[in-house]
């Protein structure tokens, strides 16, 4: 950065060989008087020390040598201007180096610093040199600092003190000494300066530390090359890499001041590791709670291992965040499923183990577990492989004995299986592009509040987001979407599944989900669901339809509300029951399924949209509210809308308890299904005993089990048509199916009567 090489700007001033006329005795104005022709100044051309040089005989207190010639004052540069001096005779003056600033007009620059340190000669013969830097910034090391209202100077000397002496000045020099200040004037250190080498194999780390010491404020520049680091790094400076960093699995880089992806993305010059070791230094660095991905989309051809990029963790809890990105799953052998036979041994007693386990060695943790009595979305928790056990995410509801297992390992793009615990993680914004390739996020075997928003899991191979344990307690899925790769599959063909859940407390808010086989599987209590909308038609005509949201748990304590069930149906069952016949629990109780909006097209007339499925004996209702939904068929009608699927058991009818079917709209239902049943009987004939048939109106096919009240419509008649005032009494749970109830009256009577019956018990 030297104006006389880069722009070619001559600030040398001429020598005194080339005449005196344009050396001011003044300021060096145009019309100062000059040393040409003055008796007290004379050129010497030949001296020991200065070969040609200038003599003067100092007569005024302040004796003035300015060159007339404008040297320009520009900003950001600075100039050096330096004389060496000798006494020759005489009295002894002192020497400084000094100027005069010109700004716009020519008009002088008043209040500025004009002068140099002083030097004073001591004895004679001795060359002293002077110099003095000017220049527009307040630098250390700048003698003159005149900013930017100067554009010229006129520059020389001053002789002071005791007058009579005789000095002799060699020719005086300005050069540009800009490239002095450019470690401040420049808004970047660069590494290599302090020692980095970059040659890839030399340990580079104190130079980057000693760099981001000395930047107070600056960038640093990582310059080209391929530096190691052999140890862990904390840069408190921005960094900026043209180059590319190297170090251990183990070791740490943390960039306080731009800790985003893009920049571990150009630290390490490969995406795949440098969102590991962002992530490293997320779950490290107290200093960021949040990693932005900075719009990014980066390519992946394996698993990520979450756990291995953060080894020194095995537990997390304090809040961490990722947001703002893309992932692009390539095509690679990497994403196989790993799968493996076993045989295996289980017991009811021992629900969430499998023993006796064959080759255990060859199941993976996170593996979905398939055979004989085995529950949808049970997962491979944990594995001891010196006692031969597998522990299960969920118990196996008919399975006691021993049977060979399947145990299939999905690639997941963020595996966090290998963390013992994680807390209070969440991701946003974020698309998994997954192209049918790989599975979306495997959580961890324990944590709280995993939070999931705003997210698009495109085309997951086999799962979008699994819980292979309890890693989803307290789990949040808000407005994203889900969208399936089976598109073009018949629903009862799909194998994918967008979601599951084993803990409570789950909330599912405001989500789209589109044409897997089941958009979530959920075994825990506590579960708000609403405002979503899940898909799942495809173009078959009289077609078959599968479970959308299916609720494994039969105290599920969970409400449904708001949501739009399109093309599927909600299933609740208990298949996560090692004894799945009653056995004096709650048995299916704690569900609302409120204000949601259901629709089917193109289905078999059986289709239902609520199906209970009991897998063992003795379960009934005991809390159930279903209310102010719309029910609507297009292309056909259906029979109903809710059903018992008895594949396994049916629901003890005589202890149904607190169900609440009502206000509800049917659109293309052939029968609506109400509780309380409000029926109008017509009796044409007198009979003493009237049976009033409550099918098939009754939710889930439930027994006429209660009347709440009884109201005559208009005159209870006799055969003579007189009146009868008496009132009958009522038998419940009559008929071969027991959904008729009777009124018995005293005698023989017709007349029309309004029934409210109930397929529940009150009391």
């Amino acid at each position: 950065m030297n104006k006389a090489i880069t722009d070619g700007i001559v600030f040398m001033p001429p020598a005194f060989s080339g005449g005196l006329a344009v050396w001011s005795k003044g300021d060096g104005t145009p019309g100062s008087d000059t040393y040409a022709g003055d008796p007290g100044a004379a050129y010497v051309p030949a001296d020991a020390d200065f070969a040609g040089c200038l003599e003067l005989l100092k007569g005024t207190s302040t004796q003035k040598l300015r060159y007339m010639g404008e040297t320009p004052i520009l900003p950001g540069c600075y100039l050096r201007i330096s004389a060496r001096v000798k006494a020759m005779s005489g009295n002894l003056p002192n020497v400084r180096i000094a100027g005069w600033a010109g700004g716009a007009g020519d008009v002088h620059v008043a209040g500025l610093t004009e002068v140099g340190p002083s030097v004073t000669l001591t004895q004679y013969g001795e060359v002293v040199e002077i110099s003095a830097i000017v220049g527009s910034g307040d630098r250390q090391g700048v003698d003159m600092v005149w900013g930017n209202a100067p554009l010229y100077g006129h520059f020389g000397l001053d002789l002071t003190g005791a007058n009579g002496g005789v000095v002799r000045i060699d020719d005086i020099t300005i050069e540009d000494v800009t490239e002095v200040f450019l470690r401040t004037m420049l808004p970047w250190v660069d590494v290599r300066d302090y020692g980095a080498k970059g040659d890839g194999s030399s340990n580079d780390l104190a130079a980057f530390q000693a760099a981001d010491a000395t930047a107070n404020g600056r960038l640093v520049m990582v310059s080209e090359g391929s530096y190691f680091l052999g140890g862990s790094l904390t840069m408190e400076s921005r960094v900026q890499f043209e180059g590319t960093v190297s170090m251990a699995t183990a070791s740490i880089l943390s960039l306080t001041r731009n800790f985003d992806l893009p920049s571990y993305i150009d630290a390490f010059g490969d995406e795949e590791l440098a969102f590991k070791k962002a992530f490293q230094s997320l779950l490290n660095d107290s200093q960021h709670e949040s990693l932005d991905m900075g719009g990014r989309r980066i390519t992946v051809t394996g698993p990520i291992d979450m756990a291995a990029a953060v080894a020194n963790k095995s537990t997390f809890s304090t809040r961490r965040h990722i947001a703002n990105g893309q992932f692009d799953v390539a095509d690679s052998s990497n994403w196989d499923d790993v799968v493996s036979t076993s045989q295996a041994s289980y017991s009811p007693s021992n629900a969430l183990k499998l023993t006796g386990v064959v080759n255990v060695a060859n199941v993976r943790v996170g593996s979905l577990v398939t055979g004989n009595g085995v529950g949808r979305e049970v997962y491979v928790r944990d594995r001891n492989i010196g006692a031969q056990e597998i522990t299960l995410s969920a118990p196996l509801y008919d399975a006691a004995g021993t049977q060979t297992y399947t145990f299939t390992r999905f690639q997941y793009l963020l595996d966090f299986s290998g963390f013992d615990d994680f807390d209070k993680f969440s991701m946003s914004d974020i698309e998994f592009r997954l192209n049918g390739r790989c599975s979306g996020i495997l959580l961890a075997p324990s944590g709280l509040i995993f939070h999931l928003r705003d997210c698009v899991m495109n085309k997951p191979k086999d799962r979008g987001l699994t819980s292979h344990g309890e890693g989803c307690q307290g789990m949040l899925i808000d407005r994203c979407q889900f969208l399936s790769d089976e598109g073009g599959v018949l629903s009862p063909n799909r194998v994918s599944v967008a979601l599951n859940a084993n803990a409570n407390d789950v909330k599912l808010r405001d989500n789209r989900i589109v044409q897997f086989r089941h958009f979530a599987v959920l075994a825990g209590t506590g579960t708000i669901i609403t405002g979503n909308h899940w898909f799942q038609g495809d173009d078959a005509n009289n077609a078959v339809r599968l479970a959308g949201l299916v609720l494994t748990h039969p105290n599920t304590r969970a409400t449904i509300n708001g949501n739009y069930v399109d093309n599927c149906f909600i299933e609740w069952a208990n298949e996560h029951d090692a004894s799945p016949a009653f056995n004096s629990e709650f048995s299916f109780s704690g569900l609302s399924i409120t204000d949601n909006i259901f629709l089917c097209s193109d289905v078999a007339p059986w289709f239902t949209f609520i199906v209970v499925k009991p897998h063992g004996t003795g379960h009934f209702l005991n809390g159930l509210a279903v209310t102010g939904n719309i029910f609507r068929t297009i292309h056909g009608l259906i029979d109903r809308v809710e059903s018992v699927d008895t594949s396994f058991a049916d629901l003890d009818y005589d202890r149904c308890r607190n169900v609440t079917f009502s206000d509800n709209m049917f659109n293309n239902v052939s029968v609506g299904a109400s509780n309380p049943l409000i029926l109008r009987h017509d009796e044409a004939t007198e009979a003493a005993t009237w049976d009033v048939e409550c099918a098939p109106n009754l939710p889930f096919g439930g027994w006429a089990q209660t009347v709440e009240s009884l109201v005559a419509n208009g005159k209870i008649t006799r055969a003579n048509n007189t009146a009868h005032w008496g009132m009958p009494y009522v038998k419940v749970k009559e008929g071969a199916a027991k959904t008729q109830v009777t009124l018995n009256w005293e005698e023989p009577v017709k007349g029309t009567a309004t029934v409210i019956v109930r397929m529940d018990d009150t009391v």
